[in-house]
């Protein structure tokens, strides 16, 4: 009878450490291995070091803008099940939502991608009204020298989140390195073809890449809002002096301003993505457009 109860009790334990261990694997799959990212250059990075170890959502969709996007219902639900959240550094959206993103998924660890970036500053500076914290140009991603730091945090953090997988992650850090370096030789090679070192684009998101390529960029905002005719004429007239070739129109903006001013000067439009997922071969694109009808 005693050795009847022994194995009773012993078999109901063993049951109950079985559910446990569904229930902490079932939380694993969840939450552990699943990253959240502010746009989808992010998530690209991510992706490319973190392999199949972990999933990555992104919080804003292609073809809307991390200025001004607002989260829906299901992507809080789906965020509250993420072990970390990567945020870019000071785009829009982050200085929006991040702190009601960090208590809707009080677990989540979060890490600053644009750490050790030198960034550019402009104390006046806005984007599509909102004010980034220090006057911080936010755009980070579109430059190989930033692009390497990224990558590098990234592994960072993935490293903390999972250390046993450390020597994996270090590992397509490298190989990401080396993608990001045959970019940016590439670009070089292609730039240095260019006709003019200056270009027009409605919304600033080239500033990191003038600066790695020594171009000058132009930008159509004002203050973050539409241009005024004033500041359209001295465009136009800014353009002409410096024999600006290309005008960058994007999705997310409206483009008729850049379609006046091109118009005008005789430069050509050119629609580029910043915000697209393959980095490499938009950077590539990028510089073609700077050299085509030189």
């Amino acid at each position: 009878m005693k050795t009847t109860f022994l194995h009773t009790l012993l078999a109901v334990l063993l049951l109950a450490m079985t559910a446990s261990c569904r229930q902490a694997g079932t939380d694993d799959g969840n939450q552990s291995r699943t990253l959240t990212v502010t746009i989808e250059p992010l998530r690209y990075f991510a992706e490319q070091i973190a392999g199949d170890h972990f999933r990555v959502n992104c919080m804003v969709p292609e073809g809307n803008s991390p200025e001004t996007y607002d989260p829906t219902p299901q992507q809080l639900v789906e965020l509250s099940k993420s072990r970390a959240y990567l945020r870019i550094g000071h785009i829009g959206f982050e200085q929006t939502w991040m702190k009601r993103l960090e208590a809707n998924a009080p677990q989540m660890q979060v890490f600053d991608m644009s750490q050790g970036i030198s960034l550019i500053r402009d104390e006046g500076h806005t984007h599509e009204g909102h004010v980034h914290a220090g006057g911080v140009e936010p755009h980070v991603w579109n430059s190989p020298t930033n692009a390497r730091i990224i990558a590098r945090n990234v592994c960072d953090a993935l490293c903390r989140l999972d250390s046993l997988n450390a020597p994996f992650y270090t590992a397509r850090l490298d190989s990401l390195n080396g993608v990001i370096d045959r970019t940016d030789s590439i670009v070089r090679s292609i730039l240095a073809d260019a006709a003019s070192h200056t270009f027009l684009i409605y919304h600033p998101a080239l500033s990191y890449f003038a600066r790695d390529y020594g171009l000058t960029q132009l930008c159509l905002e004002e203050g973050g809002k539409e241009p005024s005719p004033a500041h359209l004429q001295t465009l136009i007239r800014t353009c002409r002096e410096r024999g600006v070739r290309t005008v960058f129109v994007q999705k997310e903006f409206d483009s008729r301003n850049a379609e006046l001013v091109a118009k005008e000067t005789g430069a050509r439009l050119a629609s580029i993505n910043p915000l697209n997922y393959h980095w490499d071969e938009e950077l590539i694109h990028t510089a073609e457009q700077l050299t085509i009808n030189n």
